[in-house]
């Protein structure tokens, strides 16, 4: 397929999923914008391939308003907007600060928020789709990670509620990830605990993720569904 006409909006572009993601759509030859909060390195990589950058903190909602402006200012159509940048703070950090729990639910669910509902004619102009990244976690709640979850589940409610208002033009779906990639402070007692609680007993890797997004961006009788790409993790929690 010759992508070389569509453009895809990532958040969180610069690093882990994010970062990977968008090397497979310019692989594809998509006009990639690569949001990014603080992680330029990723960045720097997807502008030397020709990615266009831009800089937002998603927590704030000013910035969100003033990064869709730009968004729009650059582009007609939106073929692909993946709500994928995430924090990922735990109930102590939540607990010790406002600002890290008005961060959390901005980040997970006002942001994308106000990222479709302002973007929708961008995107109904490419018939295009929205992919939300939530988690399994949606779906039972951990009590470490308590308005983590909250907000990751106002962002399944957006898709769905964004999938009835915004049909036939867009389709709006959603990835719960599991393990996935262990992040660096993940230590090997961590890592064994959640592998065995891991049915297919394996850290899945990234081309899973990449390989959702394309097959629910390819899939035109999709629309309102959330994928767990997981490893039957979901099945244990």
């Amino acid at each position: 397929m010759n992508n070389s006409s569509r453009t895809v909006l990532i958040t969180g572009a610069g690093r882990r999923f994010g970062l990977a993601l968008a090397h497979a759509m310019l692989d594809e030859g998509y006009q990639v914008i690569a949001h990014y909060n603080t992680s330029k390195d990723g960045v720097a990589e997807l502008e030397q391939r020709g990615a266009v950058s831009m800089q937002a903190n998603l927590a704030d909602l000013a910035q969100v308003h003033q990064f869709i402006d730009s968004v729009q200012q650059r582009v007609a159509q939106l073929d692909l907007l993946v709500n994928n940048a995430s924090c990922f703070f735990e109930n102590a950090r939540i607990d010790a600060s406002d600002e890290n729990l008005t961060a959390v639910f901005n980040v997970h669910t006002a942001a994308p928020y106000l990222l479709i509902n302002r973007l929708h004619e961008q995107l109904a102009a490419a018939n295009g789709s929205v992919v939300n990244i939530t988690d399994i976690y949606v779906d039972s709640p951990s009590t470490d990670y308590i308005a983590y979850c909250a907000a990751k589940a106002g962002l399944a409610s957006l898709t769905l509620s964004f999938a009835k208002k915004l049909a036939p033009a867009v389709r709006v779906n959603a990835i719960q990830p599991g393990p996935i990639l262990f992040l660096p402070e993940h230590d090997n007692a961590h890592r064994q605990k959640v592998l065995a609680e891991t049915p297919l007993n394996i850290e899945g890797g990234l081309e899973p993720m990449i390989s959702t997004v394309r097959f629910l961006r390819d899939n035109p009788f999709i629309t309102g569904e959330s994928i767990k790409v997981d490893g039957g993790r979901a099945l244990t929690i």
